[in-house]
């Protein structure tokens, strides 16, 4: 089976261990912790994260093959890793995920400022809305990685999404060479626009799959669902 290497975003606890069940399940996956999420400086911008992500795979010599699954920022790392090293990638697995800057809510910004400074608004509004974002997960996960964003903070989902907003390749994601799966939770608790379906139309033979009964994170909220989509598509790779 090719590598599988799983990507994390600004949400369900802004680290690697939101992807518990598929470490598990898929021997030999991997899933790095990105800068400035626990440890280190983060990144300027998604380019920034692509290099960081393939130095620290070409550090353990995971230099091909490469099935790269992510959310949100991570499926944007995920398409720029794939578009400037086709070579290295067999396939991409995303969800949550635009092509062009999003629109986000009104206050999305201004409540993660709010919480940085304010104890109240942390506990009672940013807190509160994670669990929300993550109202799919198994309780018990779902605490641990609320835990995870108390360590990681609000001001690095505020960077998270400005990098994200600031992510555009809508020159180039037609010429995107590695097979591409796109997914997209139907319950997702923000209802964002259907930028995905914007990715399937561009992309020639890519695969679009809409998830009844999942929201944000569908990997990490419906594992028994999901690890076998991804089974059968690493498998089609090879």
């Amino acid at each position: 089976m090719p590598q599988l290497v799983f990507i994390h975003g600004p949400g369900a606890g802004a680290c690697a261990d939101a992807y518990e069940h598929q470490l598990k399940h898929f021997k030999g996956s991997v899933a790095p912790s990105l800068p400035g999420h626990l440890e280190g400086t983060r990144c300027a911008d998604v380019k920034g994260y692509t290099e960081w992500v393939r130095g620290w795979l070409w550090g353990q010599n995971l230099k091909k093959d490469l099935v790269l699954v992510g959310y949100t920022l991570g499926a944007s790392i995920a398409l720029q890793y794939g578009l400037d090293y086709p070579d290295e990638v067999k396939g991409l697995v995303i969800m949550t995920v635009a092509a062009k800057p999003k629109t986000r809510a009104p206050d999305t910004y201004e409540m993660r400022l709010r919480a940085a400074k304010d104890p109240k608004s942390y506990e009672e509004e940013w807190i509160p809305f994670q669990r929300r974002a993550m109202q799919f997960v198994e309780p018990g996960l779902r605490e641990r990685l609320v835990e995870r964003h108390r360590q990681v903070g609000p001001m690095s989902q505020y960077y998270d999404l400005k990098t994200i907003d600031a992510f555009d390749v809508r020159d180039r994601i037609a010429t995107l060479k590695p097979k591409l799966l796109i997914l997209r939770g139907l319950n997702d608790h923000g209802n964002p626009p259907e930028y995905e379906k914007e990715i399937h139309e561009a992309v020639a033979g890519s695969e679009y799959l809409r998830l009844p009964g999942v929201g944000h994170f569908p990997l990490t909220e419906a594992p028994e669902k999901l690890n076998p989509v991804i089974e059968k598509f690493a498998a089609s790779l090879e």
